[in-house]
């Protein structure tokens, strides 16, 4: 047996450290599975405020001069306080020290110096992977995430080494949809190597492009779900690269991203109020009450609760999600609805959302909040433990995004036994099981999906839900059923190592 392969894992948040979206949430998770299996992971991200605060153990390994920014710079070795997984941090205060979001200001502005703190972040993910920072420690693969670290593939091709001694690169495509676009001062701002303005390589479109960089330079390209491998390779789902992906199918590849059960799981979870199991689910309809009561909902058993958390962008649906909640709550609000729970044919509905997004769908919801207070329920912004509270204590969950190309939540949904209503794409359809005769009947239904994204499909699929909301017995088979999925780490984190053997370590 030889030395441990060595991966450097580069992404630019990483939960619990830092976290704006789902990258996170695989960036905290997937190393640590990666490690089960025998692969020593480092994982590389800027020194965001707050992050070192989580974590211990971390001291300075060296100092350097960042030759893309001329910034002076320290890399940070320590811990993740909560799981134990290695991380390097990237402190270089005048990049990453500021007020405001990790790519954006406190006014949802881009920060204009993002070509520059991610160009800083890839070339020193070259030089870590190459051994020129820490004695001792080379890569035998950069595991490269989203347009962030695009151009690490790029930057590794420059280094005069023999290919031999080069780490091999993998990029994973996140969402295709953020594609690190940037004008061409930014590119010779950051003196990239004129012949990579071409459109076979970083220029795009007048522009160039972060993400376009990894697409042609890394060695193998994956996407979280094998469905959205397929999709992206299609006008309507490649954003422009589909030519470009058309060209690299053959090291093209897709794999289900996971869940992390030891944050995820209604069984354990510290942030929910009641637990609960497939073995009993009193804590349920507990977690149910408690996010009426938190949220300023009608308190009611009957009511159908639907929970998202979700960006309200159009790419999550919030173009057929508005009109829906417009078409339930007015039809609700007639007259002839207004009768006790057990005369009613459909149960009432109520909403509750976290997210934050484009203004139009927020002052949608809003308004809708405005008028129906105690069945429409919004929060702004973002917060961990109303994501974790939403998933316990709503009955289904809306998510009927345009495209998807993992998702999660609808995989903690499973397992907190909110059934997923979502639009069959990416890894969407791949997780959740359609509820029909056929499915119920043999047990594999999970949820309910819809394959054509029109509004009629989703008002459709949503009245089947709440037909078999009103059949508490088929309803708890389906929820029993959910809740058994397996969609931990373990399984993903298995191809992963499949396909960095693949690249030869």
């Amino acid at each position: 047996m030889g030395d441990p392969k060595k991966i450097l894992f580069v992404a630019s948040e990483v939960f619990p450290l830092a976290k704006t979206g789902g990258l996170a949430d695989v960036s905290g998770s997937l190393p640590l599975a990666l490690g089960e299996l025998g692969v020593t992971v480092q994982v590389l991200l800027p020194a965001y405020p707050g992050v070192s605060e989580k974590t211990h153990g971390m001291k300075i390994v060296c100092e350097f001069v960042e030759e893309t920014s001329g910034f002076s710079a320290q890399l940070l070795s320590g811990e993740i306080a909560l799981n134990g997984q290695k991380v390097w941090l990237l402190d270089i205060p005048e990049l990453f020290d500021r007020d405001g979001g990790l790519y954006s200001d406190n006014n949802q502005q881009d920060w204009p110096d993002n070509p520059l703190r991610f160009a800083a972040l890839s070339r020193v993910a070259c030089q870590l992977a190459v051994g020129e920072l820490v004695p001792g420690w080379k890569a035998d693969l950069v595991h490269c995430n989203d347009w962030q670290t695009g151009l690490i593939p790029a930057y590794l091709s420059l280094i005069d080494l023999p290919r031999s001694e080069k780490p091999a690169t993998l990029f994973t495509i996140h969402n295709l949809a953020y594609q690190g676009v940037f004008s061409r001062d930014q590119f010779d701002f950051l003196k990239m190597p004129e012949d990579w303005w071409q459109p076979d390589c970083l220029e795009y479109y007048g522009n160039f492009s972060f993400l376009k960089a990894g697409l042609v330079f890394s060695d193998w390209i994956n996407t979280v779900s094998p469905s959205y491998s397929n999709e992206i390779l299609e006008p309507e789902t490649g954003m422009g690269m589909e030519g470009l992906l058309q060209y690299r199918q053959n090291c093209l590849s897709g794999i289900l991203n996971g869940a992390d059960y030891d944050v995820w799981d209604p069984d354990h979870d510290p942030l929910i109020k009641f637990p609960y199991s497939t073995q009993d689910l009193t804590g349920k309809q507990h977690n149910k009450s408690a996010l009426q009561r938190q949220m300023s909902l009608t308190m009611s058993r009957d009511s159908m609760l639907v929970g998202m958390v979700s960006r309200l962008v159009g790419q999550k649906g919030f173009d057929l999600i508005i009109p829906l909640i417009e078409a339930v709550m007015d039809e609700q609000s007639q007259p002839s609805t207004q009768q006790s729970p057990q005369d009613r044919k459909e149960p009432l509905v109520q909403w509750v959302l976290l997210g934050t997004g484009e203004p139009e769908y927020q002052q949608s919801i809003i308004e809708l909040n405005r008028r129906f207070p105690n069945q429409v329920a919004i929060h702004l912004g973002y917060d961990e433990t109303l994501a974790h509270r939403i998933e316990a204590g709503c009955d289904l969950f809306l998510m009927p995004s345009r495209y998807e190309p993992c998702g999660l939540n609808q995989m903690y949904s499973l397992r907190y036994g909110a059934l997923p209503l979502v639009h069959a794409t990416g890894g969407l359809g791949d997780s959740v099981v359609d509820s029909n005769a056929k499915t119920i009947a043999d047990g594999t239904a999970t949820g309910f999906s819809f394959a054509d994204y029109k509004l009629e499909n989703l008002r459709e699929t949503f009245k089947r839900a709440r037909e078999m909301y009103r059949a508490p017995e088929t309803w708890g088979k389906v929820q029993q059923n959910a809740m058994k999925q397996d969609f931990s780490w373990a399984q993903s984190a298995k191809q992963y190592l499949m396909l960095y053997k693949q690249l030869g370590i």
